[in-house]
């Protein structure tokens, strides 16, 4: 597709950037900044529906917003998943008292969300989800399991939970996507995961009895809405990613130049195909953005960018020789051991092959449902 800007596009482009460049130091708190933005109407711009407190933009406009972000320095969103995650699925498939109660408070910043789909025994096979959700006798489900790599848990206000809610039900068969309040004390437990970074993202989060009282799609439909939910989770943000990964390894290059590293010819040539698999995701990216039912679109961006990122961290550690084994400064004992920029790349890559769908998943879903190879047969060890 021709992904020209239009003079309007520049024109909101001045918009963004004048509004970042005022705004973003300002920031007191995560929480704080998501309703600044909600507030200027910058939550929204890519959901099909105005009216809830959005604004809507044009899809190069939603490019132009995204990379302006990435490129002000602006806070790290924890908006997002209720922006692009949620809202987006009940455009798709919720009633409408739902949107009519969800979406404008995430239009405006006012509620925050989390996403509670994998567990200890079904990450990457997410059809083997076992938090179970009964009907009780009002109609609503009470709501008992576990789930686990839960993104920023420990500041939503709600999760939306993959759980079984037909009891004896296998595979992808009797799931919903259920609602669920996390101000519950005793009945929702959130517990932050320490990480190789020493940073705690993740959380794992613990249902006990669990109140929801609303389904997206319809009992037993979860597995549909699910699937719809994660052909929203790549898009025009992977433009913005790719700012930040533009980013950072222009941070690797500098590092090089600084040690000598630039000097190796092997290090050269790593450094020039970083560069140019980056463009290649661009190009990528900006392809998928104007084709309409490319199943494997998602898979193919996931498998190049998070390879990508990981080979990148691996040559930010490389390029420093013998000093990215230690800290920053010198170390003591009465000095707690922090992780500078490239050691914190290096050890948070290695998990981008894994997490939001390993690379063996995606494989998969691009040879059976692009290529249409056969399926694995199950019980094959």
């Amino acid at each position: 597709m021709d992904f020209g800007f239009t003079a309007e596009d520049e024109a909101f482009r001045a918009e963004a950037r004048a509004w970042l460049s005022e705004h973003r130091e300002g920031a007191q708190d995560r929480r704080t900044w998501e309703r600044a933005l909600g507030k200027a109407g910058w939550i929204g711009l890519g959901w099909s529906e105005a009216g809830y407190g959005n604004r809507t933009a044009t899809l190069t406009q939603q490019v132009v917003w995204a990379e302006e972000y990435a490129r002000s320095g602006a806070p790290a969103r924890s908006g997002h998943i209720g922006e692009k995650l949620l809202a987006p699925t009940l455009l798709a498939h919720g009633s409408e008292e739902q949107k009519a109660r969800f979406l404008p408070p995430i239009a405006v910043g006012e509620e925050l969300w989390c996403q509670g789909y994998s567990e200890p025994g079904a990450g990457s096979d997410l059809a083997g989800v076992r938090t179970k959700a009964e009907r009780a006798s009002d109609g609503t489900y009470r709501v008992t399991g576990q789930k686990i790599w839960t993104s920023l848990a420990h500041e939503a206000d709600w999760c939306f939970v993959l759980a079984r809610t037909e009891p004896e039900s296998r595979r992808h068969h009797g799931l919903s996507f259920l609602l669920v309040p996390m101000d519950q004390p005793g009945r929702v437990e959130v517990r932050p995961i320490r990480q190789m970074t020493g940073t705690s993202d993740f959380n794992e989060v613990f249902f006990d009895g669990a109140h929801a009282e609303h389904v997206v799609g319809g009992a037993g439909a979860g597995w549909q809405v699910a699937m719809s939910l994660l052909g929203f989770e790549r898009g025009v943000s992977t433009l913005a990613q790719q700012i930040g990964f533009a980013a950072e390894l222009g941070r690797v290059v500098e590092a090089a130049v600084r040690s000598g590293a630039v000097a190796d010819p092997v290090v050269r040539e790593r450094l020039v195909r970083q560069w140019a698999e980056l463009r290649v995701m661009r190009w990528n990216a900006l392809r998928t953005l104007g084709s309409s039912g490319d199943a494997g679109a998602p898979s193919v961006a996931k498998l190049l960018w998070g390879g990508w990122h990981q080979r990148l961290g691996e040559l930010a550690v490389q390029v420093r020789g013998a000093v990215a084994s230690v800290g920053p400064r010198e170390w003591a004992p009465s000095t707690p051991y922090e992780l500078d920029a490239a050691q914190q790349l290096f050890l948070f890559s290695r998990a981008d092959t894994i997490y939001g769908g390993s690379d063996q998943v995606q494989r998969t879903i691009i040879a059976e449902r692009v290529l249409g190879l056969p399926r694995e047969p199950k019980g094959v060890v």
